[in-house]
C-alpha cells in the first residue's frame, strides 16, 4: 500500500478471520511428514512413550474421523502400524465419534475399519483393541475450559474404565447407542468395552504410556492438563496414574503443554496481532467461551496470554453449559455485540474483534429451525456493532472461516437433497465448502479504497494483510497479498 495511512485510528470490529486454517493444515502436514519419514519414531517423545512398551500398554485417545479439522483417520492407522514395528506389544484404542466434521452417522463405518486393522495386529501377536469412546461433544473433547464435565466423562471411561453404557465391542456400542432417535455421533455417551467377565479392558494404569493423537489444539488441551498435572482441581480424577503422556504435538507453546510430544509443532511467528501491538495499536478481543480461543489462542498463533498486557484486553463471556447449542440458539451473540458496542463507543481501541458463533456451533446439531433462530440472533448482534462503527467514524471487516449453516442438507452430484429410508431429507452437520463472504466498509474508510480483482483465490490468508492496511500499515512481504487496492478517486 506504499505506506499510506488509509484511516485515522479509529475502531474496527471484525466476526470470524483467525490463523486457524493455516495452523491447522500445517501441523497436519508436519504429522504426515513425520510419519511418511518414520521421522516420528526417532524423537525424543516417541522413546519416551517406547519406556512403557516392554511392560505397560500404549493408549490412544482422539477423533475418529476423515475431516481432517482436528485429526485424520489414515493418520492414526498408520502409527498404530509404526508403533507396532517400533515394539508396541499392547495398545487400547479410546475413541471420540464426530459427526460434526464428517458426517453423522459415519461413526459406524470407522469404528469397522478400525477393528479390522486393530484384527490384523493381533494376528501378528499385538494386543490390540478398542478400549472406550463417546461423542466429542459430550466426552473428552471440550475447549476453553467451558464445561470439565465433558472431560471428566472422558477421564472416567478411558483412565478409570467406568462409564454408564459397557458393551463388549465398540461396533456394538455406536451401533446400539445410535439407535435412539435422538442419537448422533457428536453426542454419544460415554461407553467402555469389557471382557466376558464384565471387566473393561482398557483402563490407563500404572506404566502405561499414553498419546493423544488429534493434531489440532484447542479440544486437547483440557484433557492434556488432566493427563499431566499434578495439581489438578477441575475434578476429581480418583487416582492420577503414573504414566508417559506425549501429545502428537505440544498443543500450547506458552503454557509448554504437553511437556513431551510426538511432532515439533509448527513455527508461528510475527503473526498480524503481535505486529499491530508492537506498533502501538491497542486491541480488544472478545467472544464467549466456545469460541474465545478463536480470536485470542488461535489469532495469536496458538499462543496463550498477551503479547502487551498494557495494549490488549481479552473478555470472555461465559457459553451456556449443560446443554446442546440448538436449546439456546441465540447463544450470547447479543451479550457480545453489546460488549463490542460498549468498547467501541469508549475510542479507547484502535481494534475490536469479536467472534459470533451461532450459525456453526448451532448449525453443527441439524436442527434447521434452531440454526434460523441463531442465525437471526447473529444479524441482531451485527447491527449492534456496525450501528456503533457508524458512531465513532471507524471500519468494520466481517467475514468467516468456513461455511456451516447456509446449506444444512445433504445432497448428491447434481445438488438435490439426499432422502432417508423413509422420504426425509438427510441433514447435513458438517461444514461446508462454499466460498465465504467479505466486506469491507464503514464512515472511516478512505475513499478509493476497493477489493482487488487479480486476486481469483483469496482466502482467509489474505485477511491478515488487509486488516494492517486498514490500520495504515505494510503488511510484511512474506504476507499473503491484501484483499484490498487504492485507487484515484478523481
Amino acid at each position: 500500500m506504499g505506506g499510506e495511512k488509509l484511516i485515522p485510528m479509529s475502531s474496527i470490529a471484525f466476526t470470524s478471520p483467525r490463523h486457524r486454517r493455516w495452523i491447522r493444515s500445517r501441523s497436519a502436514k508436519l504429522v504426515d511428514m513425520a510419519l511418511a519419514s518414520g521421522k516420528i519414531y526417532e524423537g525424543e517423545g516417541f522413546k519416551y512413550i517406547k519406556e512403557c512398551f516392554d511392560n505397560g500398554t500404549l493408549h490412544l485417545i482422539g477423533l475418529l474421523s476423515d475431516g481432517g479439522v482436528h485429526s485424520r483417520f489414515d493418520q492414526l492407522q498408520m502409527f498404530l502400524k509404526g508403533a507396532c514395528v517400533h515394539g508396541a506389544k499392547r495398545i487400547r484404542v479410546h475413541i471420540i465419534t464426530d459427526g460434526r466434521d464428517c458426517l453423522d452417522g459415519t461413526s459406524v463405518g470407522f469404528v469397522e475399519m478400525l477393528e479390522n486393522d486393530l484384527a490384523k495386529l493381533r494376528e501378528k501377536g499385538v494386543d490390540a483393541r478398542i478400549a472406550s469412546g463417546g461423542g466429542r461433544m459430550y466426552v473428552t473433547m471440550d475447549r476453553y475450559e467451558n464445561d470439565w464435565g465433558v472431560v471428566k466423562r472422558g477421564w472416567d471411561a478411558h483412565v478409570l474404565g467406568e462409564a454408564p453404557h459397557k458393551f463388549r465391542s465398540a461396533i456394538e456400542a455406536v451401533k446400539k447407542l445410535r439407535e435412539d432417535p435422538k442419537a448422533n455421533d457428536q453426542y454419544l455417551p460415554p461407553f467402555v468395552i469389557v471382557d466376558e467377565s464384565g471387566k473393561p479392558v482398557g483402563p490407563i494404569m500404572d506404566g502405561d504410556a499414553v498419546v493423544t493423537f488429534n493434531f489440532r489444539a484447542d479440544r486437547m488441551v483440557m484433557i492434556a492438563k488432566a493427563l499431566e498435572y499434578e495439581n489438578f482441581d477441575k475434578f476429581e480424577r480418583v487416582r492420577f496414574p503414573k504414566i508417559h503422556y506425549a501429545g502428537m504435538l505440544q498443543y500450547d507453546g506458552e503454557l509448554k503443554l504437553p511437556s513431551h510430544y510426538l511432532v515439533s509443532p509448527p513455527e508461528i511467528e510475527r503473526t498480524s496481532g503481535e505486529y499491530l501491538v508492537h506498533n502501538s495499536i491497542r486491541t480488544f478481543a472478545c467472544s464467549e467461551t466456545v469460541k474465545f480461543g478463536h480470536v485470542t489462542f488461535f489469532w495469536n498463533g496458538n499462543r496463550s496470554g498477551y503479547f502487551n498486557p498494557n495494549m490488549e484486553e481479552y473478555f470472555e463471556i461465559p457459553s451456556d453449559t449443560g446443554i446442546t447449542f440448538n436449546a439456546q440458539p441465540k447463544m450470547k451473540a447479543l451479550e457480545i455485540a453489546e460488549k463490542a458496542r460498549d468498547v467501541i463507543l469508549s475510542r479507547k481501541f484502535h481494534q475490536v474483534r469479536v467472534n459470533l458463533a451461532n450459525g456453526d456451533m448451532v448449525g453443527h446439531t441439524g436442527d434447521i429451525k434452531a440454526t434460523i433462530v441463531g442465525c437471526k440472533a447473529v444479524d441482531e448482534a451485527v447491527k449492534i456493532v456496525l450501528d456503533a462503527i457508524d458512531q465513532v467514524g471507524g471500519i468494520y471487516l466481517v467475514t468467516a472461516d468456513h461455511g456451516n449453516a447456509e446449506d444444512m442438507v445433504k445432497r448428491d452430484k447434481s445438488g438435490k437433497p439426499l432422502l432417508d429410508k423413509n422420504g426425509n431429507v438427510q441433514l447435513l452437520t458438517s461444514h461446508t465448502l462454499h466460498p465465504v463472504p467479505v466486506a469491507i466498509g464503514g464512515p472511516g474508510l478512505r475513499r478509493g479504497v476497493r477489493f482487488r480483482e487479480d486476486l481469483r483465490n483469496a482466502s482467509l490468508a489474505n485477511v491478515a494483510a488487509t486488516v494492517m492496511n486498514l490500520h495504515g500499515f505494510d503488511a510484511p512481504s512474506d504476507y499473503e497479498p491484501t484483499l484490498i487496492e487504492v485507487v484515484d478517486s478523481n
